[in-house]
């Protein structure tokens, strides 16, 4: 779990737990209003059918959004057998149905072909832009797009539970992964068809549901007190990244866009900081770091 925030200010990142029936956007919206006019933005679109986790950034967090969107996510989800959906969810029409309903073994003998890097066609709901138009807006149409297939990275794959027409899964995935397109393609692979039931995202790099906050609490907490209580630090969607110490005099030549010394530290993108304070996001090359993006706290 992240440690909590206590830099002053509305700066920093507000886990929520979204709830079903719910765009992201709408959190959002909701956010900004807690937020008191700071910068909001998200890190991952969950649909509306999807529960759980969706990191907000409030304020200079939202420098760091790239960042957490190219973050690993975990989802548990289910699959029911013996219907296609046009969205490949449980909110689409149905388009195509089987007979067949998958076992536990059945299911087993087909995971390991979906764990690494895979093709993946994403689904014809999706938010993927063709022609300059969203393709689940041509799809609504009735104009579906044939969408090209990417390659995207499943670094774990397991069958948590099997039983008549559902089974439920655990993965956790690299960027651009779709569930819905997951679950459609392990279906056929069985010898049926499907669609996602349910979906739950467990976490988004180090987010974790731990960290969520229900948004009807936020809401009883008033504004200031929910940020307050709820904010982690703006450096938390950096974890991962090496910390480089700076002076006083360092950061603030960093602050004004210069590079300063960084003898010892190796090549590549560092947290730069002064004592607690994170000061910029820099990238080192020949013992020297130079600002990437500057933080102001």
């Amino acid at each position: 779990m992240a440690e909590r925030s206590s830099a002053p200010g509305p700066h920093g990142w507000l886990v929520v737990d979204k709830p079903r029936g719910l765009s992201s956007a709408a959190v959002v919206a909701r956010i900004k209003a807690l937020a008191c006019g700071a910068k909001v933005g998200h890190a991952g679109t969950l649909d509306p059918m999807a529960t759980g986790v969706l990191p907000v950034a409030v304020g200079e967090a939202t420098k760091t959004v790239s960042f957490m969107m190219d973050a690993p996510k975990r989802y548990r989800f289910g699959v029911r057998f013996g219907e296609q959906r046009d969205t490949d969810d449980a909110e689409g029409a149905v388009i195509e149905t089987s007979a067949v309903r998958p076992d536990a073994a059945a299911l087993a003998r087909v995971l390991p072909a979906f764990v690494g890097r895979i093709e993946q066609v994403p689904p014809a709901y999706s938010a993927l832009k063709v022609g300059g138009e969203r393709a689940y807006a041509l799809a609504r149409k009735g104009r579906p797009a044939r969408l090209a297939a990417r390659t995207v990275e499943v670094k774990s794959l397991t069958l948590t539970a099997s039983e008549g027409d559902e089974a439920s899964f655990a993965v956790k995935c690299g960027k651009g992964t779709y569930v819905r397109a997951l679950a459609r393609d392990i279906a056929r692979a069985a010898g049926t068809v499907g669609h996602v039931s349910w979906l739950h995202r467990a976490a988004v790099g180090p987010f974790t549901d731990d960290d969520a906050n229900p948004l009807d609490k936020l809401g009883a907490l008033g504004h200031s007190l929910a940020l307050a209580e709820s904010l982690l630090p703006v450096d938390a969607a950096l974890a991962d990244i090496p910390a480089l110490p700076l002076t006083a005099r360092e950061a603030d030549r960093l602050r004004h866009g210069q590079p300063v010394p960084a003898p010892g530290a190796a090549p590549g993108r560092v947290r730069a900081v002064a004592g607690t304070r994170l000061v910029a996001l820099a990238e080192v090359g020949a013992g020297r770091a130079r600002p990437l993006r500057v933080f102001n706290m």
